[in-house]
């Protein structure tokens, strides 16, 4: 993956002037060696230069951090904490920064070695609000040195996320196919989030693409998409026209990612592309996707945002599928029941043309668009890749803007089940907790396209605290809610 961040997170303890420093200290290097014996130590940077105690000390540690390097901080309450100075430090940091405390150790030295971290923190939370600065609080954020090295652990993935959106660029061609208004939203929220946008035609990407013609790397990405394919070669012959394109895309985020550092790419796949270039473009997408370059189909800019958040997160490919049909009776019957603890209506398939790369499916085959191909010729449809989806956890999830501009977002965990789907595409059978209910009480209710962002593992709670930092009001932040907790529209008579 390297379209995403390495964090380094910058760890500076404070302490209020009346109490003792040395508690600061000693409990700062305690739980740097506690972080160090369990984790990498280099995600990790000890600010020496000073406890910050007063406004003075916050703009010496300031300054160290971030000639160290470090792009994300960790605010550490050794004891109370002055609150005008360890918040005026996340202030005045340019990046993710999160707040933990420190638990007393010990009953006998409740007399000098009391720190009261505990109350610090709640005042900490509160001059934050006052500046209107947002830090990640981990729902219980006071530890010893081994509890708080696992909360920094934690701030990790979010970190990457928050400090990515501030540095990426999404590349998207076209506008979104005729009849196809579900994946449209006002840009306006990319920019509120910091991320910037370059739209262009898709006639500019052919004229890119056929001046590549006869590009002297095409033989070597051949090559290369031989191996990823194996025996799932079933297209030789669209190999060339889709190294073309690969060519194509890698040198376009070169050319015109301009000082951000990480890119995405929200491409054009019908209905014109496929007559005009003489392939479909799933399996490229499916390729810069595995190494951490989302792209998404059909010029869905909020879906390839939503899969640059999960590589973030999960540091691995993701995907983008539709949630696309319910799972037959008798395949539930035959596979499910009695097998896995899921309801018929917890099941349904995830589905897409071909845009989930090899290490995501259990096999993975070159093939035409069967959709396209039954109203073109199946020539001009190759370069999908099908296979069903590996089993195991997942993370169903999405972040979207309204039609009104206002951002919302999902987080579903669940699991794609080992069944044979019997279908077509990038496929798999999916199943995840009262999805009936979270169906038709947030998709359908909150209005969501019908694309969704997958991450191969369970990683809701991580993506759960990047919405909430980055601004999606909690009221917009929805899951999969239990059978006990009812939707604010569902009928209680049912």
């Amino acid at each position: 993956m390297n379209n995403i961040p390495k964090i380094k997170v910058g760890i500076v303890a404070v302490s209020r002037d009346c109490f003792p420093e040395s508690l600061a200290v000693n409990r700062r290097k305690a739980l740097v060696k506690a972080y160090a014996d369990k984790y990498d130590a280099a995600d990790i940077y000890e600010c020496p230069v000073c406890i910050v105690e007063s406004e003075i000390h916050m703009v010496q540690a300031l300054e160290d951090i971030k000639a160290a390097g470090c792009n994300a901080l960790c605010v550490y309450l050794g004891n109370f904490g002055p609150e005008i100075s360890e918040t005026l430090l996340a202030k005045h940091f340019d990046g993710p920064k999160m707040f933990v405390a420190a638990a007393e150790e010990s009953q006998a030295d409740l007399m000098d070695g009391r720190g009261d971290a505990y109350c610090g923190m709640l005042n900490a939370s509160y001059n934050l609000k006052l500046r209107n600065v947002g830090a990640y609080i981990p729902e219980y954020p006071v530890g010893d040195a081994e509890d708080c090295a696992d909360m920094i652990h934690e701030f990790l993935p979010i970190a990457r996320a928050v400090d990515g959106l501030s540095n990426l660029k999404i590349i998207s061609f076209g506008p979104r196919p005729l009849n196809f208004l579900a994946c449209n939203a006002p840009i306006k929220q990319l920019y509120n989030l910091g991320v910037e946008i370059e739209e262009n035609s898709e006639l500019d990407l052919f004229e890119s693409f056929n001046k590549h013609a006869g590009d002297a790397r095409i033989p070597e990405v051949v090559a290369d998409m031989e191996k990823d394919l194996g025996e799932g070669n079933k297209k030789p012959e669209i190999l060339e026209k889709l190294a073309q394109y690969e060519l194509t895309l890698l040198d376009w985020v070169e050319a015109h990612k301009g000082y951000r550092k990480y890119v995405a790419i929200a491409g054009k796949c019908w209905p014109a592309f496929q007559t005009q270039f003489g392939f479909v473009p799933c399996y490229v997408n499916s390729r810069l996707t595995g190494r951490g370059i989302p792209v998404s189909c059909e010029v869905d800019i909020y879906g390839v945002l939503s899969e640059f958040i999960g590589t973030c997160v999960s540091e691995d490919a993701v995907t983008l599928l539709d949630i696309n049909n319910s799972v037959p009776k008798d395949m539930y019957e035959e596979s499910i029941k009695g097998k896995f603890d899921y309801t018929h209506k917890d099941t349904f398939m995830g589905f897409h043309c071909g845009n989930t790369c090899t290490a995501k499916l259990t096999k993975g085959e070159m093939k035409y668009q069967k959709i396209m191909a039954r109203s073109l010729p199946i020539e001009v449809t190759n370069g999908t890749l099908e296979g069903d989806i590996i089993p195991g956890d997942i993370t169903f999830y999405r972040i979207q803007s309204t039609a009104d501009n206002k951002l919302r977002a999902y987080v579903a965990q669940g699991k794609v089940l080992p069944v044979a789907t019997r279908s077509f595409g990038g496929i798999g059978v999916f199943a995840i907790k009262e999805m009936g209910r979270f169906y038709r009480h947030v998709l359908i209710e909150k209005n969501y396209p019908h694309h969704g962002a997958v991450a191969f593992g369970h990683y809701g709670k991580a993506l759960f605290e990047v919405f909430k930092y980055i601004g999606v009001p909690m009221e917009d932040i929805n899951y999969n809610q239990p059978a006990s907790l009812p939707y604010p529209t569902e009928n209680p008579f049912k």
